[in-house]
Formats: structure tokens, sequence, C-alpha cells
């Protein structure tokens, strides 16, 4: 059955930023520059670059408070807590994955997730143990249960998507 062949969508690739689509460019009678597109980002919706730290500050608390396992899985200040280095990269990371700069790929090129995270055990417990913590922090910011609802469904697939163990 030559020529048949059904082309299946490739799942989203949890590397890239949460951006809004790109309008194709239409022909314009005038020369008015284009007008902005209105649709917010995730990152927008937040409430920016200091929403999204405060997000990561909650989200590093939490891991560091109700999942001890997963916090030891990160470089660790001299108190035992994940370290201001983690933290500021994760929140640097974020803000572009949500739509926000893209500092992250300037100050360190394509994310590689899977390849950075190569080194950690990342299996089902410690998957649902990351988003047990990304979901205490959403709710202890007050996201609205909306973009709740669509960041902790995206935040899932990549988490699965990094799980490099069995079990």
């Amino acid at each position: 059955m030559c020529g048949n062949r059904s082309i299946e969508p490739s799942a989203p690739d949890p590397d890239e930023p949460l951006r809004r689509p790109l309008p194709l460019p239409l022909p314009r009678a005038t020369s008015a520059p284009p007008m902005p597109d209105t649709q917010p980002t995730p990152f927008d919706r937040l409430g920016g670059e200091t929403a999204v730290r405060t997000l990561c500050e909650h989200f590093y608390d939490a891991m560091d408070r109700d999942e001890p396992a997963l916090a030891k899985l990160h470089e660790l200040d001299e108190e035992g807590r994940v370290s201001r280095r983690s933290r500021d990269r994760f929140a640097l990371f974020l803000i572009g994955w949500l739509g926000g700069p893209q500092d992250y790929i300037a100050q360190n090129g394509h994310p590689r997730l899977r390849m950075r995270h190569a080194r950690v055990p990342v299996d089902i417990a410690m998957r649902d143990a990351w988003m047990r913590a990304m979901t205490t922090a959403m709710d202890e910011v007050g996201v609205a249960p909306d973009l709740r609802a669509f960041l902790l469904g995206r935040l899932a697939d990549v988490a699965d998507f990094m799980r490099n163990r069995p079990g």
C-alpha cells in the first residue's frame, strides 16, 4: 500500500517552551505595523518572572519538606536544602518553558532534559514525588484553577518523559 501511510503527530517536545502559535504572514494592503498577538502565555498568566520564581521557591520548599528522597537527588546547601544554584537554574528554565524570556537557553543552550538528568534515577516514585511537590507549590501560590490544570497536565507529560528507570 504505497503512499497511504498515515502520519501520526509526534508527542509534544518537553524541552520546547509553551508558546502560542505564530500566525502565518498575510499580505498587507498598507505598511502599518503588524498587530501584536494578545493571547497571554502561561508565563504572563502566572504573573511574570517574580511569580514564576516564587512558584519555584515553593516547589523546592515543598520538596525539602515533603519529598526528602527527591530533594537528596539535587545539589544541597550546607543546611541540607536544595541549593540556591539548583533553584535559580530551574527558575530560569521554567520562565522560558512557560513562554517568558529565553535566558536559560542563552546561558545554557538547549535544555536537553533527558541528557542532563541521565545521572539521576527517575522512576515512577520520583516522577510522582516531583509532581506532588509542584502541585503543592501551585496550591500554595494560588495558581488559577484552569491554568493549574493545564500546567499540571503538561508537567505530567514532561515528568513521565523524564523517567529513565523501570518502576
